[in-house]
């Protein structure tokens, strides 16, 4: 069964001017349900996230400073978001279920977090909406407690994972695989295992030839025996903050390719939603949720 990690608290709403990346995480599951995609039991609300396992990934005095609320204006001001005890239990339920996530994808194959993708948490402070980097806390879950050896983290949200970059710069259990606009934030990228910087505009054409040449090499020469994938929907064409023009149609091969990829090598993939910020949210929850169904095609 396809386990997908969600709660309530996801839909944590802010002020007007933050709220519009926050409604997908209520209307997703909702239309996933109504189409029948996915029933009530594919569904699971995670624990928010120990101190231990944040304190694997996350340097102790930034994360003790983050959950008292004690973070400094200049600490705040580049992740964007007015801090509270709120936002602060969602962010740890969020890498909380990436966790989760992974340990259902060891045994299913697959595993999906509603919210997720928060590649801008660095080692030691956080950055556009991002304050404890889930993915990177999971993988580092999956490597302290030997689940696995080798890791890729995949990431195709259309902005560089600067921060997933910079906490496994010296891990070579971790390959880190980042396609993303060239001219896009962070305008001071990191460097990954391997960046694939995407011209403004390109078209569905380029991105999935890339793709194609690109992932089959990677897992080939690195051998990952897990996968996190970051399925940011901010590539498409209608985004508003993204600059890469992928269609719907592009977007949902895209996640083909990769989930595709990871059935035939045999390999368990966790898959965060990442980024998507196009004017009509009707985009952003159909294209995610092409994600969600492919996930039950090919794996169940």
């Amino acid at each position: 069964m396809l386990k997908i990690a969600f709660d309530k608290i996801y839909e944590y709403q802010l002020d007007k001017n933050h709220r519009f990346p926050m409604e997908k995480y209520e209307l997703i599951p909702e239309q996933l349900i109504r189409e029948g995609s996915c029933r009530s039991n594919n569904f699971f609300s995670p624990n928010p996230l120990s101190n231990e396992n944040a304190l694997l990934t996350h340097e102790k005095n930034y994360y003790n400073r983050l959950i008292s609320l004690s973070l400094s204006k200049d600490e705040i001001r580049p992740i964007g978001f007015p801090m509270s005890k709120t936002l602060i239990k969602r962010e740890r339920i969020i890498a909380q279920g990436s966790i989760d996530c992974s340990i259902h994808a060891l045994k299913n194959m697959v595993s999906m977090n509603i919210a997720g993708g928060t590649h801008h948490a660095f080692y030691d402070r956080g950055g556009a909406f991002c304050m404890l980097n889930d993915q990177a806390i999971a993988a580092n879950f999956l490597l302290e407690n030997n689940y696995v050896k080798k890791i890729l983290i995949l990431d195709l949200d259309v902005h560089q994972g600067d921060g997933t970059a910079s906490i496994f710069s010296n891990n070579d259990n971790v390959f880190t695989l980042s396609f993303h606009g060239k001219n896009n934030y962070p305008f001071k990228k990191e460097k990954s295992d391997l960046d694939i910087a995407l011209d403004d505009f390109t078209n569905d054409r380029y991105y999935l030839k890339k793709l194609n040449e690109i992932l089959p090499k990677v897992l080939d020469e690195f051998q990952p025996e897990f996968i996190f994938y970051l399925s940011g929907v901010d590539v498409l064409e209608s985004d508003q903050l993204g600059k890469i023009s992928l269609s719907i149609e592009a977007c949902k091969e895209r996640d083909n390719i990769v989930l595709g990829a990871a059935k035939e090598n045999k390999i368990p993939i966790q898959i965060s939603m990442g980024g998507g910020y196009s004017k009509k949210i009707k985009d952003i929850v159909e294209a995610h949720s092409n994600t969600f169904r492919l996930a039950q095609e090919i794996f169940f």
